[in-house]
């Protein structure tokens, strides 16, 4: 895959690693406002944005994770997965090429990228410390949980590409796998990487202490 964007750190290793995950019809382009909100947050972190592997089918030149043609709730989750088998070893090797660690890297996709994300930490428990899911949802319902993973969902209440209510629905069935996770909905937003939805996303990352972590100081005593 292509990087639309790679900004590594100015000096020094990599202390965290963000891959970005555009959505439909778009480029890795699209998520850089995402991306220069956490380089000014976090300058010593990896970011990297690839573009999707095939062509738009309807918007040029744009990319897609996975075709929307004849899309309906059968076919979504195996296109989804086909998707992921190009998606997580590319993954790997980035965090082997940048010496960064699955604990100290974040997934942060959007609409298309966000459904990946999610597909893929509940799937493979080892390949992320957080993932930041904005304007997605879970394909199906997650049946395990990611011991290691912290997952925070971002979404518009006005979106109409995506309904809100899977956003809702995700947090419930987190919640029920007893799942590190939160969820930060924005009036009067659609289906967009917005501002403000971006703001919630550095506000959880800066101060959100995992659940794990307070699960380990407790034991400890």
């Amino acid at each position: 895959m292509q990087l639309s964007i790679e900004w590594l750190p100015a000096q020094g290793d990599p202390a965290q690693l963000f891959v970005l995950l555009h959505g439909w019809g778009e480029t890795g382009h699209a998520m850089a406002p995402l991306a220069q909100a956490l380089r000014e947050q976090f300058p010593q972190a990896a970011l990297l944005a690839p573009d999707a592997p095939q062509p738009s089918e309807t918007r040029r030149p744009g990319r897609q994770w996975y075709g929307i043609q004849d899309l309906n709730e059968q076919t979504w989750p195996q296109r989804v997965s086909s998707a992921l088998q190009d998606l997580a070893p590319w993954i790997r090797v980035q965090q082997q090429r940048l010496g960064v660690p699955p604990a100290a890297t974040a997934l942060a996709g959007f609409s298309q990228g966000a459904i990946l994300s999610l597909a893929l930490v509940t799937r493979q428990h080892d390949i992320a410390g957080r993932v930041l899911a904005f304007g997605g949802r879970f394909v199906s319902p997650p049946d395990m949980a990611p011991p290691e993973t912290t997952i925070h969902l971002f979404h518009g209440e006005d979106d109409k590409v995506i309904l809100v209510s899977g956003t809702r629905e995700g947090l419930d069935q987190l919640v029920a796998l007893q799942v590190d996770a939160t969820a930060d909905v924005a009036e009067g937003i659609g289906h967009e990487l917005h501002p403000v939805l971006i703001d919630c996303a550095l506000h959880r990352l800066k101060s959100h202490i995992p659940l794990r972590t307070w699960q380990a100081a407790l034991g400890s005593r």
